[in-house]
């Protein structure tokens, strides 16, 4: 066999899956999903049928992140509650990935769910077990998340408990951009970073590009979650791309959220035309309502970007840049 033929048949697979608007087909390829909290990761079929009853998605925008979760808390968690519904839940993220072919999962999970489940040593345990059980062949790339307003002193205190398992693979700061300053977090991603995990953070969201490149430089970040805020900066946006900042951007979140007005302007456009790496996520599917697959699929049927460009997307997310060619890399 010729080598690249592999990666060439799997591009034009992508390819044709795209313009044949075959879905089934798109969720039959390799894809990655980089930006996922592990409770919200699953689809809502998949909670409805185990808890039996009809949850419809959201019918119209959110006006606010509280607004989200009092949906959330009214139209799914009523359904599925206590640490049964949690795990089923957990559950979801895993089989959905399994559905949509995610080969690198990176799934994250707050401090309370870490105690929820008795301490690191179970929850390690049974998440490990939802893995081989539901995902066997996704590689999963667990990731602590920190709520943007909780108190950093406590948790400075048990990071080296929870880091000595050498089980996270990276860091984020999520929830409330505004809560406090970013600056907060400094020693905890100093540690984070001696750890040897790699250092993320929600940033950009809602705030500014300022927000997003002061969050890079004051925390050493590697990839920033969201991080569209950028778009308002050209110089930003270049120092970005000079710097190999990847951008986990999650489209339909920003939309139902309000801050992209709809598929055929996201600025996701803006972003790869400027050169800052991005990747495409669902951020919290079991709100959303849209897989990876039909995110690439929603940018293409948008017009936004072509076939040639979401599949250069989509290798950057397995880890494949565009310059690297192999013969055991079966993604171009």
């Amino acid at each position: 066999m010729p080598i690249g033929s592999k990666n060439f048949s799997t591009k034009q697979r992508f390819v044709e899956a795209l313009m044949n608007e075959s879905l089934v087909d798109l969720q039959s390829i390799p894809k990655s999903d980089l930006h996922n909290h592990a409770g919200r990761g699953g689809t809502i079929r998949y909670i409805s049928e185990w808890a039996h009853v009809n949850i419809e998605p959201p019918a119209e925008p959110f006006r606010s992140l509280n607004d989200m979760q009092q949906w959330f808390v009214e139209s799914v968690k009523r359904h599925c509650p206590g640490i049964q519904g949690y795990l089923k839940r957990i559950e979801a993220s895993f089989a959905q990935a399994a559905d949509d072919h995610i080969e690198r999962l990176a799934l994250s999970f707050g401090v309370d769910e870490v105690d929820t489940l008795g301490g690191m040593e179970p929850f390690m345990r049974i998440m490990n077990e939802y893995h081989r059980r539901f995902a066997p062949a996704t590689q999963f790339l667990p990731e602590l998340a920190l709520d943007r307003a909780c108190n950093v002193d406590e948790v400075y205190n048990r990071l080296d408990e929870i880091l000595a398992y050498r089980w996270f693979r990276s860091i984020d700061i999520c929830c409330d951009e505004f809560a406090q300053p970013i600056t907060s977090f400094k020693s905890i991603y100093q540690a984070a970073n001696t750890a040897g995990l790699a250092l993320k953070a929600h940033v950009g969201e809602f705030g500014t590009a300022d927000d997003v490149m002061e969050a890079v430089e004051e925390l050493g970040l590697h990839e920033v979650h969201h991080g569209i805020a950028a778009v308002r900066s050209p110089q930003i946006m270049s120092w970005l791309s000079a710097h190999h900042i990847q951008l986990n951007v999650c489209p339909t979140s920003n939309i139902m959220l309000g801050v992209a007005e709809n598929y055929g302007s996201h600025p996701i456009r803006k972003l790869y035309d400027c050169g800052v790496p991005v990747t495409i996520n669902t951020d919290d599917l079991l709100i959303f309502n849209q897989s990876v697959s039909q995110e690439y699929m929603n940018l293409y049927q948008a017009g936004l970007m072509t076939t040639e460009e979401l599949n250069e997307i989509r290798m950057r997310g397995l880890g494949v840049s565009k310059w690297k060619e192999s013969v055991n890399d079966e993604y171009g």
